[in-house]
């Protein structure tokens, strides 16, 4: 699946995840997302877990808001078991979340261990199957083109509907936690044409949300999607 390309930074606004992840991000932060979403029409708001029934009240008062809330599980490492995945993307969804970003069981990918990047991925779609979408996040820069490549397959036969490039946290691989072209392009040529794609990670200007995008992705997670639709570069951010 392919978008057309937008032909103005304001045509960003449906193809952005407007996120904020922080641990230090307050209740205030979390209105502000909100509503800057709702005022520039983004197309969700990716928030931790414990932000999900407060941006759910925020946006519910909002007359006709269709801006969606995404919940992050297994949240920055991956590190954890498939049933405590489950479970949290379970109770995310309770509280008003229609899409759950996973990060994958990275450790899994570097031992090929296949079968159990399998499971681990099933286990989320199953838990929230019918009530919510799955993207998986691959975390792109700890990982080999075959690797990726090889993951992606794995995601999509565990019935993920997205496939993701990173968190925006890594601190390691090149590019650290950064999306590139190349493996959007990776991405979108190894899975069929039911499965999305997107890019996340140091998207901080207009030309590289564009390239993203010609590359295959057809959503894009940032802290910057404000800057990126004004026609600003953006500062700091992930």
């Amino acid at each position: 699946m392919r978008h057309t390309l937008p032909n103005t930074p304001q045509e960003l606004a449906p193809f952005i995840d407007h996120t904020l992840l922080k641990a230090d991000a307050t209740d205030a932060q979390i209105e502000t997302l909100c509503r800057e979403a709702i005022e520039h029409g983004f197309y969700a708001v990716c928030v931790n877990g414990a932000h999900v029934a407060g941006a759910k009240k925020i946006l519910d008062r909002a007359i006709k808001s269709q801006v969606l809330i995404a919940a992050v599980v297994g949240f920055p490492l991956g590190a954890m078991t498939s049933s405590a995945k489950a479970f949290e993307a379970s109770e995310a969804v309770d509280h008003g979340a229609s899409e759950i970003d996973m990060v994958m069981r990275i450790d899994f990918a570097k031992q090929k261990n296949w079968s159990a990047l399998r499971k681990d991925v099933a286990a989320v779609v199953e838990a929230v199957r019918g009530r919510a979408i799955v993207k998986v996040i691959l975390e792109t820069s700890l990982l080999s083109s075959e690797e990726i490549a090889a993951s992606a397959r794995v995601c999509e036969e565990a019935g993920a509907h997205f496939i993701k490039t990173s968190t925006g946290f890594s601190t390691a691989g090149i590019p650290a936690g950064i999306a590139t072209v190349e493996h959007v392009a990776l991405m979108r040529e190894t899975v069929g044409p039911q499965i999305q794609v997107k890019a996340s990670g140091g998207i901080k200007t207009y030309d590289a949300a564009l390239a993203l995008i010609a590359a295959g992705a057809t959503r894009l997670g940032t802290s910057s999607g404000v800057a990126l639709v004004s026609g600003r570069a953006a500062g700091s951010g992930y």
